[in-house]
């Protein structure tokens, strides 16, 4: 390597991991989505059942049951896996002055947010949420990305580091006038 050439820089992952009961509720999230999923394909199927549009192949008018099955199939191992490989991604860590955030179950997202950037911070907790004693901390700044979210968090742990972020971007803002 030349030293005109940039090194290949490491992230490391954050500290600390969501709660444990995030994949429950991940897992409900995910049987939910699955029940709408494969109803939705059922209503299709009884919608295509003996119909004879000439855009519709005769097999699947005549086989109209596969299209739940077939939604099934494709859907069930993506929906298996999602709240595990949730819970592995899933870290965040407030180090120095930097909220530092990985997510993501397709695709993974990293972000800093500067403390001196927070302009809002919100808890969240909506109602499968509240069923599990978890909820997302919600951090706005002024970015064009607009805000960044923590999901998965114990309700307690997500009070007090919100409190803890309000609290320290409050003193960066005092310490800049």
């Amino acid at each position: 390597m030349t030293e005109t050439e940039p090194r290949a820089a490491t992230l490391r992952e954050p500290a600390h991991r969501v709660s444990p009961k995030a994949r429950r509720l991940w897992m409900l999230e995910s049987l939910i989505g699955f029940v709408f999923l494969v109803g939705g394909a059922v209503v299709v199927s009884r919608f295509l059942d003996g119909i004879d549009w000439a855009w519709v192949p005769r097999w699947l008018a005549a086989d109209s049951w596969l299209v739940p099955v077939a939604v099934g199939l494709v859907a069930t191992p993506l929906l298996a896996a999602e709240p595990f490989v949730r819970y592995a991604v899933h870290r965040w860590e407030l180090s120095g002055d930097v909220v530092y955030a990985r997510s993501g179950f397709l695709t993974r997202e990293w972000v800093f947010v500067p403390v001196s950037r927070i302009q809002t911070v919100d808890k969240a907790q909506g109602w499968l949420e509240r069923l599990f004693g978890l909820a997302t901390l919600e951090i706005r700044t002024a970015s064009h990305a607009g805000s960044s979210t923590i999901k998965g968090l114990e309700y307690g742990v997500a009070a007090g580091l919100a409190d803890q972020l309000a609290h320290r971007a409050e003193q960066l803002r005092d310490d800049a006038t």
